[in-house]
């Protein structure tokens, strides 16, 4: 597998402004935010056969070393369907052990288990919520993912307030 150094931003299709704002934010320099966007790797078209969709997100996921999950409630349903994209990659993300990142979309602090997929829950896969704000993803993405893989952790977690009085 090749050298793992992007972050892949998972999303249900109806949050696709959501994903899009992230980008703003990477973009804009008076925002401290950036991430090496996996999406920017084997693009399918819209016309593309489901099995050429599964393999480049496949592809895209073997290049990243951090998830970040765009929570919303039709994430949740989306990734837990068993037959969308997101269900796909939430199936891959679990395969490839990767850190998560639940960004809630709300600008919730906690654990919404409303926004985690089921498939997630059901493993009680080690995740992290946190706002859906440049500050704390970028954050946790420094701080999180790269003690994900020798934590004994399980299911979800979050920061206390605390971390996001430190951000401001």
């Amino acid at each position: 597998m090749s050298y793992r150094n992007k972050t892949y931003v998972a999303f249900a299709s109806e949050n696709i402004k959501l994903y899009r704002l992230m980008e703003a934010w990477r973009e804009n320099k008076h925002i401290d935010f950036n991430f090496y966007d996996a999406h920017d790797l084997n693009i399918s078209r819209d016309t593309s056969q489901a099995a050429t969709i599964k393999r480049n997100l496949r592809s895209r996921m073997s290049n990243a070393k951090q998830i970040v999950l765009i929570g919303t409630p039709e994430a949740k349903r989306k990734g837990g369907d068993g037959t969308s994209f997101l269900a796909y990659e939430i199936q891959v993300m679990q395969e490839f052990n990767l850190p998560i990142v639940v960004a809630n979309h709300d600008g919730g602090k906690n654990i919404n288990r409303d926004f985690i997929p089921k498939p997630l829950l059901d493993a009680d896969y080690y995740t992290l919520s946190v706002a859906f704000s440049p500050a704390i993803i970028k954050f946790a993405l420094d701080k999180y993912a790269p003690q994900f893989a020798s934590s004994d952790k399980s299911g979800p977690h979050y920061y206390k307030q605390d971390i996001y009085d430190r951000l401001q």
